[in-house]
């Protein structure tokens, strides 16, 4: 009987510590056993540096979505960006998408801000009005070699 009660309790954990791991699995994989309320829409960006499929999608600081997919665009010569975004969340066709940094060196994401003035983006739709995010490797070389070159055109020139 001691037997049995103790494969019991042993049995018990077990399927506890399974159920544990399922979970664990699922939400760190960013697995969904069920279909979300999404819908498509698409951003065309000149260039998309640093985002990753599954970055997040902001609207006033707020997830409403993701990016799902990452291609080029031949015909406009352009990166395409399929953006999955939750049912319920309008965004309208004077909106605007930029590419954003969390942080100084943080991880990508798209923020949207959803404009209210035209009409409402249907599903497929693309935003059209988008800005690609701000290269910081450029902008220190930029700022490092325009100071070396103006010291040494300071030291070249004749003394007045």
């Amino acid at each position: 009987m001691r037997k049995y009660r103790m494969e019991t309790v042993v049995g018990i954990f077990v399927v506890i510590g399974l159920l544990c791991v399922g979970y664990m699995a699922i939400k760190l994989g960013k697995v969904s056993l069920f279909e979300e309320d999404t819908y498509p829409l698409y951003a065309r960006f000149t260039s998309v540096q640093g985002l990753k499929v599954d970055s997040r999608v902001e609207i006033f600081g707020i997830p409403v979505g993701r990016v799902e997919r990452l291609s080029l665009d031949p015909q406009k010569e352009m990166a395409l960006v399929r953006l999955d975004i939750r049912k319920g969340v309008k965004i309208y066709d004077d909106g605007s998408a930029s590419i954003k940094t969390a942080g100084l060196i943080g991880d990508k994401y798209i923020k949207i801000d959803p404009g209210g003035a035209g009409k409402v983006l249907q599903p497929g739709a693309t935003i059209t009005e988008t800005m690609s995010a701000v290269d910081i490797e450029e902008l220190i070389g930029n700022l490092v070699f325009g100071q070396v070159k103006k010291g040494s055109q300071e030291k070249t020139e004749p003394n007045k």
